[in-house]
């Protein structure tokens, strides 16, 4: 039986345009992009607008910051249309626009459009996706960013990608295509792939295609995704620690491969389309008519019914409907659009205290 949900609804904040990316900061700074290409900082202890860009003529789709020593405020790089901009958030004026990013790269042609990206923990190496299912990544050391592109590409929209935690070289794209794609993203060449199919899915019929909309990836390696059709994939095959005794390190990372432990199963009605691992074993996720459910990854479990343990759920009270999902500490951020098709953000604290914890 799940347990009451212990994260309470602290403030909703509303916005003209709907929301289409979130990110923290730090505990205290909520980045949040817009459909309408605004980007704005929110103080977390006030709720107040710190910073903002304007005008940016597409929808924000992503959003990555990352800390400059001597700013408070993180830069961010943000994806927009087809293009990525940095901006340093520490500007003079409250208000900047596209003219006061510090770098603008286009990174694909004007009938695609950039979906997510990505900074790897050295904040060396930017990845990002495509509608076109295309995956790059971008070298920011150099004095002119340098982008490579996959070798192989989706055979549809490429919704997600993520650096696989403690791999260097190594990055895992999904989409609509039902396909995870590994690579090696220095050489651009594919390391390993799955494709998820209807029969890994025992519980009733869908009548969604199992796009995978979201992904997340644990500390520890676990990759888990969301699926249309409401299911959930849980891949375990590169998880870190399982073994009591030492092993050797595997060449690459191994969570795809069919040798590996994998679990597919339907845990809520309608997509899933934003997640999030609040630690190591604890997965937090929204559908997008906004259930939000936290799930216990068993990853030791001999028996596969086990290895996902829903300990919650709860439905979002202002959101009509859900493009975004963040975790940090104690706090969730939730935001997409209300009934009346402005823009919202729901933020839960597990401690139900509206201050943030810097």
């Amino acid at each position: 039986m799940n347990r009451p949900c212990p994260y309470f609804v602290v403030k909703t904040l509303n916005t003209p345009a709907p929301i289409s990316s979130l990110e923290f900061g730090h505990a205290g700074h909520l980045f949040a992009g817009s459909d309408d290409g605004t980007l704005r900082v929110y103080d977390l202890s006030s709720f107040k607008v710190l910073k903002a860009i304007r005008g940016l003529k597409n929808e924000i789709s992503s959003i990555a910051c990352f800390k400059r020593a001597g700013s408070e405020i993180r830069d961010a790089w943000v994806a927009c249309g087809n293009q990525i901009f940095l901006f340093k958030m520490d500007m003079p004026s409250m208000i900047g626009t596209a003219e006061d990013a510090i770098t603008v790269v286009k990174l694909v042609e004007d009938d695609d459009v950039l979906n997510e990206i990505a900074l790897d923990p050295s904040k060396k190496y930017l990845a990002f996706s495509t509608d076109s299912g295309l995956v790059g990544a971008i070298d920011l050391t150099t004095t002119s960013p340098a982008v490579t592109k996959m070798k192989e590409k989706h055979g549809s929209i490429c919704a997600c990608v993520k650096f696989v935690p403690d791999r260097p070289r190594e990055i895992v794209s999904a989409g609509y295509d039902e396909t995870f794609l590994h690579f090696d993203f220095l050489e651009g060449v594919p390391l390993s792939q799955h494709r998820i199919s209807f029969s890994q899915n025992t519980e009733g019929v869908s009548l969604s295609p199992p796009f995978i909309m979201s992904t997340a990836f644990s500390s520890t390696g676990i990759l888990a995704a969301g699926i249309a059709d409401g299911s959930l994939w849980i891949g375990l095959g590169g998880q870190k620690g399982l073994s009591k005794t030492k092993s050797k390190r595997t060449r690459k990372w191994n969570g795809l491969s069919d040798a590996e432990k994998r679990i597919c199963i339907k845990v809520v009605e309608g997509p899933i389309v934003a997640m999030s691992f609040s630690s190591p074993d604890t997965l937090i996720a929204s559908t997008l008519l906004g259930s939000v459910i936290q799930w216990k990854i068993n990853g030791e479990s001999i028996n596969q019914e086990n290895i996902v343990e829903e300990v919650w759920r709860k439905q979002t009270s202002a959101l009509e409907k859900v493009n975004a999902l963040i975790t940090i500490d104690s706090k969730i951020a939730i935001g997409g659009f209300s009934k009346n098709g402005k823009g919202s953000i729901e933020i839960w604290d597990r401690r139900g205290i509206a201050g943030p914890s810097v």
